[in-house]
């Protein structure tokens, strides 16, 4: 268990007890509706956890960090952008698969590039959301405005990530 999963249950135990502490019953609701979340995304995120361990699996590292890896520069920032543009998906489907690119040895500039296409470039919301309800124009709009966004950003990450003499090694 990582630092961060450490302070998030000791938030949610402390929140617990202060509710359970103020109404019992308030705290037995809580308690309910904690269970029909998970019931309700745990269904949602196993895909991702699915997608995630077949990545580890099955593609080989060398490969990814030839491609994606933190010297390939440019060209795996791109990639990296066409990847998370084209990737479809909620939150708890894309998060696995992150951690699974950086256990390969995806760079921190290729992740941020991802992760940044995939919250701003998605071309199944684009398709299936944004034209239908905004209209081909302000939608197609939005789309070119963002399109340089996730190559800046992962370049500015990757920068800041080698100045800062880090490496994804330690995760992998």
């Amino acid at each position: 268990m990582d630092a961060s999963s450490v302070i998030t249950s000791v938030v949610a135990g402390g929140a617990l007890a202060a509710v359970y502490w103020m109404s019992p019953e308030a705290a037995g609701k809580g308690l309910k509706a904690t269970g029909d979340i998970a019931i309700d995304a745990i269904p949602r995120m196993l895909p991702g956890f699915l997608l995630a361990g077949l990545a580890l699996g099955v593609v080989p590292r060398d490969l990814v960090v030839s491609w994606m890896g933190q010297e390939s520069g440019f060209r795996g920032i791109v990639l990296a952008t066409v990847l998370g543009s084209a990737m479809p998906g909620v939150t708890g489907v894309q998060f696995p698969i992150i951690v699974a690119m950086a256990k390969l040895g995806v760079g921190a500039g290729p992740l941020m590039a991802y992760l940044s296409a995939w919250a701003l470039l998605g071309i199944n919301r684009l398709i299936v959301w944004e034209i239908p309800f905004l209209g081909s124009r302000l939608a197609l709009l939005r789309f070119a405005v963002s399109l340089f966004f996730p190559l800046v950003a992962g370049w500015l990450c990757g920068w800041a990530w080698e100045a800062m003499g880090n490496d994804f090694k330690e995760r992998g």
